[in-house]
């Protein structure tokens, strides 16, 4: 476990974890919390939209790692009078483990590590309205045992260290997965990563800065739960650049092709049904 992350300081002055074998930090710069509260949390409108539905409501924390998304839900909605149901979905416990492990330094489980432990050692867990479940495996895997979600924390690693999650084929049976009222929050503001959700049938728009990054990304099966949905200037960097095109399995970037460019021109188009 030692050998697979090391914790590390970032910018803000948090602990974080580093993935060695991918060379990643998890929640760089900002730091676990201030990421998950402000990029997942804030931006999806969790506190909110969890008091306007109706019975249960539904977060898919793609990417489990060292669990702070997952805690910052649970922070945010804990007290909600209905049901909250936290689905967690990872390849492996490894992050969260050596997470748990180094607590202390991390700091951000504070009152919650009973519920963790439970969580690493039956796969659920509960506390307050939050149910949450564990989902080992290969997420692109479709399961029947999630229902469909009002909002995905989708965090996986990077295109480049995981391609086979931010491909159009994925993204098309995540869409299908998706509920009516989705919001979808993502670190990413590649070119790509956009034109390809958009393809796969989300309304894509602009999401807040965080640490490095001056802006992020928010997807949605209604343009309406868009603040700043992508419009004409965006289509027009996307038809300039060499790398517009949609990630498919097993293939390179490149241009985006008349025949996408005019699909994502009538998904973007003000009028287009939502």
């Amino acid at each position: 476990m030692s050998e697979e992350f090391s914790i590390v300081t970032v910018a803000a002055g948090a602990r974080s974890l580093r993935s060695l074998e991918y060379g990643e930090t998890f929640h760089p710069v900002v730091g676990p919390m201030a990421e998950a509260r402000g990029l997942h949390v804030g931006q999806s409108r969790l506190a909110e939209r969890s008091r306007a539905a109706k019975g249960r409501f539904v977060v898919w924390d793609v990417g489990l790692g060292a669990g702070a998304n997952a805690i910052a839900v649970i922070e945010a909605l804990y007290s909600r009078r209905d049901v909250v149901e936290l689905h967690s979905f990872d390849c492996t416990l490894a992050p969260l483990r050596f997470a748990r492990a180094h607590a202390e330094q991390l700091g951000y489980f504070n009152a919650w590590l009973a519920l963790v432990d439970t969580l690493l050692a039956t796969g659920s867990a509960q506390a307050g309205a939050i149910r949450w479940h564990l989902h080992l495996g290969d997420f692109r895997e479709p399961t029947a045992a999630a229902p469909a979600p009002h909002a995905i924390l989708y965090d996986p690693y990077s295109p480049k260290s995981n391609p086979g999650m931010w491909t159009l084929e994925h993204f098309t049976k995540l869409r299908a997965r998706a509920g009516e009222e989705c919001i979808l929050t993502s670190y990413s503001r590649s070119t790509a990563v956009r034109v390809t959700l958009a393809l796969a049938g989300f309304y894509v728009g602009r999401g807040a800065a965080t640490g490095e990054k001056d802006e992020t990304m928010l997807a949605a099966t209604r343009r309406e739960l868009l603040e700043h949905p992508l419009g004409e200037e965006w289509l027009g960097r996307v038809q300039r650049s060499t790398r517009g095109g949609p990630l498919r399995e097993g293939q390179e970037s490149g241009p985006i092709t008349a025949e996408e460019f005019t699909t994502l021109q009538k998904m973007l188009a003000p009028d287009s049904a939502s």
